[in-house]
């Protein structure tokens, strides 16, 4: 079986301002471990996708960064798109280019920027994932069994009367749900966590594309000529320019009939915010997270990072302190979503020197 690996590492991750910027974002970050994020995904894949058939779709501003944080990856499997225009065509450039190199390819589409802790179910999940997509036509992804009414995440349906070895129909999907509607669905049993992971053959999600995106199917078919050749760049910045931007989950697997769904339960978590940081965060007997020389008193619940300067935070709860060489962030946990709005600010402004 000729298993394929895409890792989407072209995310700018706003959220974590000031630490994540457009040369270094999240994915390119050491948050809980030695390895960067992106070096954690690439590597547990290890034993089940060798390394020169996993491909990495980025940016040109962190495709530098990439290959030097990714030596065994070769050079020519880190594509940079010229310029982002959300999953869905990151997803069809992906596979016209697996399906160019084996047309009887399976492809395993991941984040580059998840934290998955029990990796050993992850990799056995994902055989699972592949044994039945090349077996059957299928878009297949990997939905995460929810420990809490979660506002964050979106969320998939399934039809649990439509399974087969605990692969079952996809019945809908729903966006990020307001905090009643996440608890009715994790009451009812049969909604899942959208993990964002995709399984399939890579004829059978380019013919989605032909059906459900036609026009974008069209354009980033050009590209098949042309890999290899001097002329990939000019012709992947044409065609970026004539695709629309749209995601992968709304082009595609909504409305496609034939999407199926493996149960997850590897405590999985997509690290959206530093409030999921602070979470997965090993904590002290006042519940802070302190990285770098931190005092604090009468301080609690709080993640304060700085390995830059002497610290000192005293009689406050529930923050979220974030210092690097040139910023400074500071917000109550609850608010930790709203940091993409200090990258707006500085967007508008004409603050690049920040971003």
């Amino acid at each position: 079986m000729n298993v394929y690996a895409v890792i989407m590492a072209g995310g700018v991750g706003s959220r974590f301002w000031p630490r994540s910027r457009a040369k270094t974002p999240k994915q390119l970050l050491k948050i809980f471990s030695e390895d960067t994020m992106i070096q954690a995904t690439v590597k547990r894949l290890d034993g089940l996708i060798d390394s020169d058939k996993i491909l990495i779709i980025t940016n040109k501003i962190q495709k530098e960064q990439i290959i030097e944080q990714l030596p065994k990856i070769p050079i020519e499997n880190i594509i940079a798109e010229p310029f982002g225009k959300n999953t869905a065509p990151c997803v069809a450039l992906s596979a016209v280019i697996v399906n160019k190199l084996n047309p009887d390819s399976i492809i395993v589409t991941l984040p580059a920027d998840h934290l998955i802790l029990d990796e050993i179910l992850f990799k056995e999940t994902l055989v699972k994932a592949i044994e039945f997509a090349s077996s059957n036509n299928a878009l297949v992804t990997i939905g995460i069994k929810p420990s809490r009414p979660e506002t964050g995440y979106g969320y998939i349906q399934i039809n649990d009367k439509q399974s087969s070895d605990s692969i079952y129909k996809v019945q809908t999907f729903a966006e990020k749900p307001n905090l009643s509607t996440a608890k009715r669905f994790v009451s009812s049993g049969d909604f899942f966590w959208n993990s964002g992971m995709f399984i399939w053959k890579s004829s059978e999600i380019l013919l989605a594309f032909e059906t459900l995106l036609p026009d974008m199917y069209e354009e980033i078919a050009k590209i098949a000529n042309v890999i290899g050749t001097s002329e990939f760049d000019a012709t992947l910045t044409q065609v970026y320019g004539e695709v629309k931007s749209i995601s992968v989950d709304y082009g595609i697997m909504e409305k496609s009939p034939y999407v199926y769904m493996v149960k997850g339960d590897f405590n999985w978590n997509d690290v959206g915010s530093w409030e999921a940081v602070y979470q997965l965060s090993n904590q002290d007997e006042n519940h802070n997270t302190k990285i770098g020389n931190i005092f604090t008193e009468k301080t609690y619940s709080s993640y304060i990072y700085n390995p830059e300067k002497f610290t000192a935070v005293i009689g406050l709860d529930n923050l979220i302190v974030i210092e690097t060489k040139d910023s400074l962030l500071i917000c109550n946990r609850e608010n930790a979503q709203s940091v993409k709005d200090v990258v707006d600010y500085l967007k508008i402004n004409n603050q690049t020197e920040l971003l």
